[in-house]
């Protein structure tokens, strides 16, 4: 089956600096620096960013960040949790919008 989606894409993505060098180079520094121990550790954020790669439904960054997460210790219990976070974040996102369905329906109705 045809995809959009190359799984052979994702370690070329430092070639995205032929169109702006100093861009890319600014993205990548800001991005290294994000994922440094902070306040949350290097692991958390992996976690946190797999989830979010869950949420966007990015498949580069849901391949990266499994593989970031468990380089950085982070286990399949772990890490399936952060998924269900991601779930439970976006679902209930998509459900609470039914509000503005139901005082537009409300507001025809009457």
């Amino acid at each position: 089956m045809d995809t959009y989606y190359k799984p052979e894409h994702l370690p070329r993505f430092g070639e995205i600096a032929e169109g702006s060098q100093p861009l890319a180079d600014a993205f990548f520094s800001y991005y290294g620096k994000v994922f440094e121990d902070g306040a949350l550790t290097a692991r958390e954020k992996a976690l946190i960013a797999l989830a979010v790669a869950h949420t966007v439904q990015c498949p580069y960054c849901i391949d990266a960040y499994t593989s970031d997460s468990l380089a950085k210790g982070a286990d399949l219990e772990q890490m399936t949790e952060a998924v269900h976070v991601a779930c439970a974040i976006r679902g209930g996102a998509s459900l609470v919008h039914g509000i503005q369905m139901l005082d537009q329906a409300k507001a025809q109705l009457m």
